[in-house]
């Protein structure tokens, strides 16, 4: 009896099941090599579901990543208008500045600078020739005489020359010089030119003002680059000395200061519709700031 008990202890003792140790509790049975395999696959399972669920809930809804595009493409657009204004207001600012400079421009007289009545140079050399020849007249008629007064000649070619001396003398003076003839005598061409000269300056003088009107006008090439020609770099250098009205001491000059004159109007009507362009923009745009306000009538 004894040894069939201890057998049978030995027998489970060596039992594949059960593993009795001293001091711990028994090992669990290994589960079978399917039932792993599933506890596995759940295990995955588990872990991915988890993880589309914190995806899901950290990606937003449709409407709010709607939502948050639109603020997006709103904030680009309203910094894009911001620049936009900004530059705007920058172009009439300058444009508004360039205007107010320049507005002497259309004081010009065309007609003063151009000296359309200038004595030509054929009128001078006729009316020298006249001259010339009044001159010769006199001086003869006073050799004439003279030479009577020494007995050289007779008496009576000699009161003949007195007399055509006094007659030539009184041809020259302007008031009975005009009841015979319309021509303009040589001294009368050399007052009038001086005269057109002295007015060209005298305007040229109130244009250019205590700033310089050509110099600032330079301004004004990017809308009409024909102010840009180097021949234009002394009266240029000039207005910026304010020195221009005193070196225009010829027609030539005027002239040239009349065809700068000229190309600033060009820039300047140019200038201006740019600015009337931009003011309008600006008032479809709605920007208050750019526009410009108009003048209270008093």
């Amino acid at each position: 009896m004894a040894e069939q008990r201890a057998q049978n202890l030995t027998d489970d003792a060596n039992a594949p099941g059960a593993v009795l140790r001293p001091g711990r509790a028994a090992d669990p049975a290994p589960e079978a090599p399917g039932a792993a395999l599933n506890a596995a696959q759940r295990t995955a399972a588990l872990q991915a579901s988890e993880a589309e669920r914190a995806a899901s809930d950290d990606a937003p809804e449709p409407a709010e990543q709607q939502a948050n595009d639109d603020r997006g493409e709103g904030a680009d657009s309203e910094s894009k208008g911001n620049v936009e204004q900004a530059l705007a207001e920058s172009k009439q600012r300058r444009l508004r500045l360039v205007l107010r400079q320049c507005d002497r421009v259309l004081l010009m007289d065309f007609d003063l600078l151009s000296m359309s009545d200038w004595p030509t140079n054929y009128q001078m050399a006729a009316a020298r020739r006249s001259r010339d020849l009044w001159v010769f007249s006199a001086l003869v008629a006073a050799t004439i005489f003279l030479s009577g007064l020494t007995g050289f000649i007779p008496a009576w070619i000699a009161g003949g020359g007195f007399g055509a001396f006094v007659i030539i003398l009184l041809l020259g003076v302007p008031m009975i010089r005009r009841i015979y003839t319309e021509k303009p005598s040589y001294l009368d061409l050399v007052v009038k030119r001086q005269r057109l000269l002295r007015d060209a300056r005298k305007h040229v003088e109130h244009l250019e003002g205590k700033e310089g009107l050509v110099w600032q006008c330079a301004r004004m090439a990017d809308y009409n680059p024909a102010l840009k020609h180097p021949r234009f770099s002394d009266i240029i250098r000039l207005s910026e000395q304010r020195v221009l009205a005193k070196h225009l001491v010829r027609r030539e000059y005027v002239r040239l200061y009349l065809i700068y004159m000229l190309e600033a109007e060009k820039a300047y009507s140019r200038v201006q519709q740019a600015f009337f362009d931009g003011n309008q923009e600006a008032i479809d745009k709605g920007w208050q700031s750019v526009a410009a306000l108009p003048v209270e009538r008093t």
